[in-house]
């Protein structure tokens, strides 16, 4: 696999283009029910965040896993208020030998996500 195991994409649906520099951070559950940072990063110029984990990362264990969309900081950059100052995902790797996507659609108001390919 040539990069991360898991990626994200975030579109801004109120300009209809690709979100740049939000913040996210991945998240893994712990056997001891609290979440434990294993990687951070921006999304680039195309929204995207493809080198969130090093390849060599895969696999890695099934559980459950939390993407954390730092929202506001990117609203706040934009000049414009936000309902939601963080999104959540919490999502189910299951697969190890697959590859997981999360995008994000976004605006002000609301969000969308679903498992991407």
């Amino acid at each position: 696999m040539s990069k991360s195991p898991i990626t994200c994409h975030v579109l801004d649906s109120t300009i209809g283009k690709p979100a740049s520099g939000v913040p996210v951070v991945l998240e893994q559950l712990s056997g001891d029910g609290k979440f434990v940072v294993l990687a951070s990063g921006s999304t680039d110029s195309n929204g995207r965040l493809s080198d969130l984990l090093p390849p060599s990362a895969s696999p890695l264990p099934v559980g459950i896993y939390k993407m954390n969309f730092e929202t506001g900081l990117y609203f706040t950059e934009k000049g414009m208020a936000t309902f939601y100052p963080k999104v959540e995902i919490l999502f189910n790797y299951e697969n190890p030998e697959e590859h997981y996507h999360i995008p994000l659609l976004l605006s002000p108001h609301s969000y969308t996500t679903y498992r991407g390919s």
